[in-house]
């Protein structure tokens, strides 16, 4: 299990790595993550980059490096990674890596709340949602295809990952919608009953009563 952390946005563990790299000031920072793409792997607010590295330092994660000077522009305070935020990156991105959390992604809330609207509009919503998955996903190889050009894989493996990702639930909604067409999901019958008569079928009422635990992990 993951511990817990004194810094938990995933912007700051990115900010670390980027100075375990090289001393920058916040504004490189900014600019460095735009060139690699990384917002399209971390929520980034750009105007907050110098609250997170404000933050680093008072946790003592990143300290003043130094001073750039660049002709007639005002100074710029350098930052570089501190022996304690080299060893806080390092543990906090293994855990990211090895430990699964649970993230529960919004699409997963909505489809456990689905049966509340009729099954003919969640059909006509799964193919308005693949319709906009499909406009992503050749997004994403458009910008593989650009940074690949430019940057070693290792850099873009995320990216890599989420077109992977974003495949696996196109061929779900793909599959649940030709079932959805074909009225062979289980439990349809009692579904279309509940939006004919307006009335809670009596299995579903049943299903209250039982104590049941769909993923074991997840329970408090």
């Amino acid at each position: 299990m993951a511990k817990r952390r004194k810094l938990t946005n995933p912007l700051a563990l990115t900010v670390m790595v980027l100075l375990a790299e090289r001393s920058m000031h916040p504004y490189e920072i900014a600019q460095t993550l735009r060139r690699r793409g990384k917002e399209y792997s971390v929520k980034i607010n750009f105007g907050s980059l110098y609250t997170v590295v404000q933050n680093l330092e008072k946790h003592g994660y990143v300290e003043v490096a130094g001073v750039q000077r660049q002709g007639n522009r005002p100074e710029r305070t350098l930052y570089g990674i501190t022996e304690a935020g080299r060893a806080e990156m390092v543990d906090w991105l293994s855990d990211l890596l090895a430990v699964p959390a649970a993230e529960y992604p919004v699409f997963e809330t909505a489809l456990s709340l689905l049966p509340v609207l009729p099954p003919e509009e969640v059909a006509e919503l799964m193919e308005t949602r693949k319709a906009a998955l499909e406009v992503q996903a050749a997004a994403l190889r458009g910008v593989l295809g650009q940074l690949g050009g430019r940057l070693p894989r290792i850099f873009v493996v995320e990216t890599e990952y989420q077109l992977h990702m974003i495949d696996a639930q196109l061929e779900w909604i793909k599959s649940f919608h030709r079932e959805l067409a074909d009225a062979t999901i289980g439990g349809i019958e009692e579904w279309k009953s509940f939006h004919e008569t307006g009335e809670v079928p009596q299995d579903w009422q049943d299903l209250d009563e039982q104590e049941i635990v769909l993923n074991p992990e997840r329970k408090a």
